[in-house]
């Protein structure tokens, strides 16, 4: 097929697309900063201009959008244009231009109101529910396009969980910065069971969405490793590959949590650079079990891992000490 793929210089958009070409595809990507591929038809810009989305889409068969905003903080109007506005604009670009397959990489968080998840499946996206702006918006995106989806272009919304790897700045960049400066401490009792996705399991579980399409289509499915481990086995694991001594002060999750929110708060009021030391919705991710029943993922994907997180660990350390 050829396929295009949004937000191609992300951490996922980067191995999706490597994985694209080794399985035989024509691969087109659309982002704001080029992505150093080659065998790639390349177009810069925003999925908020509809010049570039079109021009992009043309003669394509299947999309993966990945391009969003992921900022922990940050003026809604911004979440809203890129997550809610861009996501739509690419859909109904693929849909004019006839594309026959839409794969929307959405988030575990659109279905998370703070309470605890434990062997779960994918629960519908509820905007109402969601915590954040970016929870907020994807939730809102993914149920338009889900509903929009029918035989002419079926849409699956893939929920990838916390997705690690070398080079990863969302999650792994930020515990190992905190460690290194004393500011990564322990929230709640750290044993609550959290599920992850290695990058490389993200990336080909994009790749079975899009052939799993058409029989898959108005459904989602979150993505994991299905190895849930506690918060203070993931912290530590991190920083030990890091080569970063880790030794937390513990905080109360309640006090965490409302810490957080005032710092969003000011944030939001003085609208400072960067990102708080912590935010509501990053206390209750590190204090509150989030781990997914996979049955029905592996099952209608045809999809299963294939690094497991004992590999990731050493490919991880790896990767620090080349650095």
């Amino acid at each position: 097929m050829r396929v295009l793929v949004t937000g191609a210089t992300s951490l996922l958009g980067r191995h999706t697309v490597a994985r694209l070409l080794d399985a035989g595809h024509d691969v087109v990507v659309l982002q704001r900063t080029p992505c150093g591929f080659d065998r790639v038809v390349e177009h810069l810009g925003s999925v908020t201009d509809a010049g570039v989305v079109d021009a992009a889409i043309a003669g394509v068969d299947g999309v993966i959008h990945l391009a969003a905003k992921v900022d922990p903080v940050g003026d809604w109007a911004d979440f809203e244009a890129i997550n809610v506005d861009g996501t739509a604009a690419v859909h109904a670009a693929a849909r004019a231009a006839g594309v026959s397959r839409f794969v929307y990489v959405s988030s575990p968080s659109v279905a998370h109101d703070g309470s605890s998840i434990s062997g779960e499946g994918a629960a519908p996206a509820d905007p109402e529910q969601a915590r954040g702006h970016y929870s907020v918006s994807k939730a809102m995106a993914e149920r338009a396009v889900l509903a929009a989806s029918d035989p002419t272009m079926p849409v699956v919304a893939v929920r990838p969980h916390l997705v690690i790897g070398p080079g990863d700045t969302q999650l792994i960049g930020r515990i190992v910065d905190r460690a290194r400066n004393g500011r990564m401490p322990l929230i709640g009792s750290g044993l609550a069971l959290v599920d992850t996705t290695w990058v490389d399991n993200a990336a080909t579980s994009l790749l079975a969405a899009l052939d799993a399409l058409p029989g898959v289509g108005s459904r989602a499915f979150v993505v994991s490793n299905g190895e849930p481990r506690t918060v203070n086995e993931l912290i530590a694991r991190i920083t030990a590959a890091a080569g970063v001594d880790w030794s937390p002060r513990t905080v109360p999750a309640r006090a965490a949590i409302a810490g957080g929110a005032a710092a969003e708060a000011v944030w939001e009021r003085s609208r400072r650079d960067g990102e708080p030391p912590m935010t509501a919705f990053g206390a209750e991710q590190l204090s509150t079990a989030h781990w997914f029943d996979q049955r029905e993922t592996r099952s209608a994907l045809d999809w299963a891992p294939e690094v497991s997180l004992a590999n990731g660990w050493v490919r991880l350390a790896a990767s620090f000490g080349e650095g």
